[in-house]
């Protein structure tokens, strides 16, 4: 079994009716797991797709929005390998020769 025979038979057992360009969907999926985060793949075409239905996008339709998908990807200037700007890297002060028997904590 192939892709495309894949997605035929995806198609019939989710019950929609609709052409898919394989390749586009690859490329976006390609661009964004290299410029993002692998993890971001399926999701980006999932949405892409979920975009386009709502839209009712023709096959042309569907092409833009991929090109607005790609270039936010080729664009993205955190890419995965990036420290998250939220990770701060503060000393932590060595207070392992400090008594803390007799500390309260708030539960």
């Amino acid at each position: 079994m192939n892709l495309h025979d894949w997605i035929d038979e995806l198609c019939d057992v989710l019950d929609i009716d609709t052409e898919v360009d394989e390749g586009l969907v690859l490329d976006l999926a390609k661009v964004v797991a290299d410029n993002v985060v692998r993890k971001a793949a399926p999701i980006s075409t999932y949405l892409l797709g979920y975009a386009a239905g709502l839209q009712e996008a023709d096959p042309v339709g569907v092409e833009k929005l991929a090109a607005r998908a790609q270039a936010l990807a080729e664009g993205w200037d955190r890419p995965s390998t990036a420290p998250d700007p939220v990770d701060i890297d503060d000393e932590v002060p060595d207070d392992s020769t400090v008594d803390h028997t007799d500390d309260a904590f708030d539960d």
